[in-house]
């Protein structure tokens, strides 16, 4: 592969994309032709509970190159940004070279940017935080953020909306404040090879409907009823894409054909989010153009 010839074997790399795109797929190639630990940077790929519904490299794949953070994470641990980059930098204080792939936009640029260290808010505050969301929706939790951080919070991320109404509630500082406080990254872009997958909108979406599909065939509605007792739709490992439509269909709310259009539509609607989000904050990176 002639990408691979242009690639450091001595410096760490860093690998962003949609959904579906092939990341992990290079990763892996890029880790048994030069050696490296494959690490995750997919928030819904810490959870033990998805390996195929978070689309997790296969124990085929887990054999042939070292990997690292992949479904490490029990349902109902907290589990944050946070906790992800200080694994990581453990990770790196082990002087193993990394190969970092996932979608999680935050992940990459807290890693590669910094991350401001904002105190974790307490139980009870989220839990209302929850409710709120739940009742009034993110345009209210929305409407009372400091006018810096209304700015550049994403509304149309209900996740992101409630941790800045979280941050602004907890510490009397807004969101955007704590960021102007930012720390050195761990891992600046200047100190690794990043790569971001370019896909085509087209293709991209053939291959959404095709992995899901597979995922199907593969065990990803038995992984969603062994989670059913358990379910609760406010947890960070219930926002797995395809988990709140196979639970509608579980829960006899309407039927597989149709879980499955709107899992692989909410799948489609991500990519669009990821691809949006990439090209406005990852210009510095090397683009792949997929096909």
């Amino acid at each position: 592969m002639q990408l691979l010839d242009n690639i450091d074997a001595t410096r760490p790399v860093l690998i962003a994309g949609p959904t579906a795109s092939g990341k992990s797929g290079l990763a892996l190639a890029i880790a048994r032709a030069q050696g490296g630990v494959v690490v995750n940077a997919d928030a819904l790929q810490v959870w033990s509970c998805w390996r195929m519904l978070s689309a997790r490299p296969s124990a085929a794949d887990e054999a042939a190159a070292p990997h690292a953070l992949y479904g490490h994470v029990a349902p109902g641990q907290d589990y944050s940004v946070g906790h992800w980059l200080r694994e990581v930098a453990a990770l790196l204080h082990t002087g193993i070279r990394p190969i970092i792939v996932g979608g999680t936009g935050l992940y990459l640029s807290a890693l590669t940017e910094g991350l401001a260290e904002i105190p974790p808010t307490p139980p009870g505050l989220r839990a209302l935080a929850d409710r709120r969301l739940a009742a009034e929706g993110p345009a209210a939790l929305l409407a009372e953020l400091d006018g810096p951080t209304a700015a550049k919070v994403d509304p149309l991320n209900p996740a992101r909306v409630q941790r800045a109404w979280e941050v602004l509630a907890a510490t009397g500082k807004g969101l955007a404040a704590w960021q102007a406080e930012t720390p050195p990254a761990l891992l600046p872009l200047s100190a690794c090879t990043p790569l971001l997958i370019e896909a085509e909108r087209d293709w991209l979406a053939e291959r959404i409907d095709r992995r899901f599909a597979q995922m199907l065939a593969e065990g990803a509605l038995d992984e969603v009823r062994a989670m059913l007792p358990h379910w609760d739709r406010t947890a960070l490992w219930a926002r797995a894409i395809g988990a709140p439509e196979l639970v509608a269909y579980l829960q006899q709310k309407c039927t597989l054909e149709v879980a499955t259009a709107a899992a692989q539509a909410a799948s489609r609607q991500y990519a669009k989010r990821q691809r949006t989000w990439f090209r406005a904050r990852m210009g510095r990176w090397h683009k792949i153009a997929r096909p």
